[in-house]
């Protein structure tokens, strides 16, 4: 904050505030020319307005609060840039990355600062961590069959995950469904862990230059065909023969390659839309979608539980 709008905010406050307790010293005077406990000049209605002092305990409240303000500004921030006389503030601001945080938090600490959300991280690690720690000595296969472990990595998805795979976790349009045993990079235990770790960097080239517009309509054809879609048999004759372009990440039969994230394209699940007109989009502009790595907001601990979570949505067994 700038030294002009911190000083506007400092003026502002104080002299509300002195404004306040002139006013309510001016409503403790009389200044009418009728004695305390008289009769107004004026009545409505019937009702007479009696010239009666401030309730003394109403009075009382006031000064309290007046004093109470006082000394809140005086020990937290709250008055522009001053920081108040405790060293408290409720956060690190202007973070940008995570190792910004983590220093934050190690120099708040070591200059005897209170930082809210830090002794709130540290008060929670503190509890819950050994929970952690326990679950992450189970596997995976195991853990999906516990409740109160999948009651905890329902929590955490929807805290962190639900935002690109849903509530449900039924994914949407660039989002994968995690419950239909569908999988780009493999279902496994250790194939999902990764995944949260590490992340993953999904790439479909463009082959907008490659191929014409007509060769495009004619390969998208040929993809859909390959999940049992009726085609024209023409389009599907001639995309094939271009398909050799794709069988390199998609396999000669179009069944994909988990260890590249290549799609399997005889299943008619499609991640971009199975429409013609958004795979012929897809061949035309590619694709490049991202899975952020969590291995460094969570941990590994709290990861291995979601893990299991996720795992349990499509497992069968």
């Amino acid at each position: 904050m700038s030294s002009f709008w911190s000083a506007w905010i400092i003026v502002l406050t104080l002299g509300l505030l002195f404004v306040l307790i002139w006013l309510l010293r001016w409503n403790m005077k009389n200044y009418t020319h009728i004695e305390e406990g008289q009769e107004m000049d004026h009545e409505f209605d019937g009702i007479v307005e009696m010239n009666n002092p401030l309730p003394k305990w109403w009075t009382y409240l006031f000064w309290a609060c007046f004093a109470w303000g006082f000394i809140y500004l005086a020990l937290y921030p709250g008055l522009g840039n001053f920081q108040g006389l405790l060293g408290w503030k409720s956060s690190n601001q202007d973070i940008q990355s995570l190792e910004e945080s983590r220093q934050a938090m190690q120099a708040s600490q070591d200059n005897g600062m209170i930082v809210e959300y830090d002794r709130a991280v540290r008060d929670a690690e503190e509890k819950y961590g050994p929970i952690f720690e326990a679950y992450a000595q189970q596997p995976i296969e195991e853990l999906a069959h516990n409740e109160d472990a999948l009651d905890v990595g329902q929590r955490l998805f929807l805290q962190n995950c639900a935002q690109c795979h849903g509530s449900n976790a039924m994914g949407g349009q660039g989002f994968p469904n995690l419950t239909d045993n569908d999988w780009l990079y493999g279902g496994e235990p250790h194939n999902i862990k990764t995944s949260i770790l590490d992340g993953r960097q999904g790439n479909m080239a463009a082959f907008g230059e490659q191929f014409s517009d007509q060769q495009i309509t004619e390969l998208a054809n040929y993809v859909a065909s390959l999940s049992g879609r009726d085609r024209d048999p023409d389009l599907v004759e001639a995309g094939k023969a271009n398909f050799a372009v794709c069988s390199a990440c998609h396999g000669a039969d179009g069944t994909g390659n988990q260890q590249l994230g290549a799609p399997n394209l005889t299943d008619n699940v499609w991640l971009y839309g199975g429409s013609i007109n958004k795979i012929e989009e897809t061949i035309k502009y590619g694709r490049n979608g991202v899975m952020p790595a969590w291995k460094d907001i969570l941990g590994e601990d709290k990861i291995h539980v979601i893990s299991a979570y996720v795992y349990s949505l499509s497992d069968d067994e």
